[in-house]
């Protein structure tokens, strides 16, 4: 799955320690969801949708990361 949570992030120039922090998950999460080597959950995925004010399918799509 693709994603722009790398983008996202950067654009308000948190860490990834602070997108974690700020989603209850750990900063390995983060980091394995912006390298595509972990799909969020469908929980996670409607926390970070509402996080950034986006619908999910803005964040993530199909295809290989």
């Amino acid at each position: 799955m693709k994603n722009r949570l790398k983008v996202l992030r950067a654009e308000r120039d948190w860490s990834q320690a602070e997108l974690a922090d700020r989603l209850g998950v750990s900063r390995q999460t983060v980091n394995s969801i912006e390298t595509g080597k972990y799909d969020p959950s469908l929980e996670l995925a409607f926390r970070i949708a509402a996080l950034f004010s986006q619908r999910i399918e803005e964040i993530f799509t199909p295809g290989p990361g």
